[in-house]
């Protein structure tokens, strides 16, 4: 027996008790869910009498999750959870199971020098660790979303401030050095229900030629989901360029990530009530932005055609988080009740719109003290009762 990339697996073979039939035996480890294997059975093989069989035969097989629900026709809501670079597989699992999660965004760590670089390499060990997790997860039922995580300068320097120095190089490299490489090494032998194929490039968005050959690209190796994170916006023109982005056309769904800013901070309370924050969510009240967030939101849902996936909700338990929500450092009054408002805002905001697919929390996977996205006892029980029907 042979796997997709013609690797021998170590199969066992038992003769069955009336001697008339073999038993192939799964290898230790058990099959992996997604993979396609090959069966030979060649005609050097004899019966108790001496006789050979007179044709060699061959069974193609593949092992798959006929329970997940993150598939092409979309109709189940996805409640996931963003990992922190630095999580932990045994905390992970108890986050799924502490959160109700039916999905997990798993980062791997893509190594970048500097914010001018447009060469990078897949970290071996996030890798390592990646398939690891999964594998784990294997029997639980969990949808997988498989994102390359942009690690600059060490993790110092944000994915949104980069801008590579060559765009074709970066463009070739990103495909054929991380994309390919993590669709061969983890997508494919592991049956990943979806990859997200970039992450929040404010400075390589405008590149729609570039990010529609990459798409089609990662669809000649890959038949799961392909999604692309964008970044959240608060300028007309932001959103225009989202608006007139064809890249947007040829994704499954859209994944924002939703860090808008709803209050504002000099003026607003430390502690914004769940009322004051779903009128934010419809106008907000920042000033200085005057956006419609839910309506543009379901505009550019309207403009391509595509569900909403909130692919990173998150906000740091501080005072006034809902002014910031991307700014973890901007004060360290702690404040658990603000973050549970948040949550609870966009959940009546978004929960029964037949246009979206659903959210995943930033972040969880590591709870040390410096993790200050990680969900308050009070945020717990919103997001755990989000999507439950009980």
């Amino acid at each position: 027996m042979t796997d997709s990339k013609g690797t021998k697996v170590n199969i066992g073979v038992q003769q069955g008790e009336d001697k008339k039939v073999v038993k192939i035996t799964a290898p230790e480890e058990g099959y992996l869910s997604g993979e396609k294997y090959v069966l030979k059975i060649r005609n050097n093989i004899y019966s108790t009498t001496g006789k050979a069989l007179k044709n060699e035969y061959k069974l193609d097989f593949s092992v798959g999750d006929k329970d997940k629900t993150l598939n092409k026709d979309l109709k189940t809501k996805i409640k996931s959870g963003n990992l922190a670079t630095d999580y932990s597989i045994e905390q992970a699992l108890s986050d799924i199971d502490k959160f109700q999660l039916n999905t997990l965004n798993i980062p791997v760590v893509i190594r970048i020098d500097n914010l001018s670089s447009s060469a990078m390499t897949v970290d071996k060990y996030s890798e390592e660790k990646a398939i690891n997790l999964i594998k784990e997860l294997k029997d639980k039922n969990i949808n997988i979303i498989l994102e390359p995580y942009p690690w600059i300068n060490d993790g110092d320097d944000p994915e949104t401030n980069w801008s590579p120095d060559n765009i074709n190089t970066f463009f070739w490299n990103w495909k054929t050095t991380v994309l390919k490489s993590l669709i061969d090494n983890i997508a494919n032998p592991y049956n990943v229900d979806a990859i997200n194929i970039g992450s929040s490039f404010n400075n390589l968005e405008y590149a729609e030629g570039y990010w529609c050959d990459t798409i089609d690209y990662v669809r000649e190796h890959y038949d799961g989901l392909v999604t692309y994170r964008t970044g959240w916006w608060y300028i007309a023109e932001g959103y225009q360029s989202k608006l007139n982005n064809r890249m947007f056309s040829k994704l499954d769904f859209i994944f924002i990530a939703a860090y808008f800013e709803l209050t504002d901070k000099s003026l607003g309370k430390d502690t914004n009530t769940v009322e004051d924050l779903v009128k934010a969510i419809e106008s907000t009240q920042n000033p200085n932005r005057k956006q419609k967030i839910k309506e543009e939101i379901k505009g550019l849902h309207d403009k391509w055609d595509k569900q909403i996936f909130f692919g990173e909700l998150g906000f740091p338990r501080i005072n006034k988080a809902s002014a910031e929500p991307w700014n973890p450092d901007e004060n360290n009054i702690i404040n658990d009740v603000e973050q549970a408002n948040c949550f609870e805002a966009y959940r009546r905001e978004f929960e029964n719109e037949p246009w979206f697919l659903g959210f995943s929390v930033f972040s969880i996977g590591e709870t040390s003290a410096d993790k200050r996205y990680y969900p308050s006892e009070q945020s717990t029980s919103v997001i755990k009762n989000w999507y439950n029907k009980n």
